[in-house]
């Protein structure tokens, strides 16, 4: 399924977004730098976990295989969000703020640090593969289905198109954690994983209403 999903930042066209961006009100304009900056951030963390653990402790060779295309796949998460990134916001202050977001903004340092957290060596393995799955599966929904919305605005469609075939990325990724995880002999309680996913959904519901501005 991966490989058959394979595609380049290359492939995205974004001539026709800045028109859109310009449309865009204040508030919208913020969400979507929000949203772009964790996806920037958050992929650094996914390829170090990836490329620095997970790659290395899984022995089966179909799973490494895997992990292979997955590492490559980020990467192109990586040049596309950097390509929006430069697109979309021209101040060069704002820009390197945005790449930034790890100091710089903190609704995306909460959700980066609680996928950090995880990553850690002293948690377990079925740990850290859990969380993953959250990562994954969670961390990017409010995200993604944020974007959606701006497609069905038919608004910015270099960046909906991006956000399909990265979605769906995702996906897999989620999916192929899960996956792995059933295979585990030693899984956890059913409650530790219960907390690992409501701890989840609470930084993603706390960054959304935050980043959107709710009531």
């Amino acid at each position: 399924k991966h490989e058959a999903s394979f595609w380049t930042a290359e492939e995205v066209s974004l001539a026709h977004d800045v028109p859109d961006w310009d449309r865009l009100n204040a508030k919208e304009r913020h969400f979507i730098k929000h949203v772009l900056a964790f996806f920037a951030a958050s992929d650094g963390l996914v390829l170090e976990n990836l490329a620095g653990q997970f790659s290395k402790e899984v022995q089966i060779p179909e799973a490494r295989a895997f992990y292979g295309f997955q590492i490559a796949m980020e990467n192109v998460h990586s040049e596309m969000y950097s390509s929006l990134i430069e697109f979309y916001i021209r101040d060069h202050d704002e820009r390197e703020s945005v790449f930034n977001a790890l100091s710089t903004m903190p609704l995306v340092r909460e959700k980066a640090e609680w996928a950090a957290q995880w990553m850690n060596r002293e948690n377990s393995f079925a740990e850290r593969l859990v969380a993953f799955a959250a990562v994954e599966g969670v961390l990017f929904s409010g995200a993604f289905c944020s974007i959606f919305w701006l497609k069905k605005r038919g608004l910015l469609p270099g960046l909906t198109f991006s956000n399909e075939l990265i979605s769906r990325d995702e996906g897999l990724h989620a999916d192929f954690a899960c996956l792995l995880y059933g295979m585990l002999q030693h899984q956890l309680p059913d409650d530790a994983v219960f907390s690992i996913v409501r701890g989840a959904v609470e930084v993603e519901r706390r960054f959304i209403c935050e980043a959107l501005s709710c009531d």
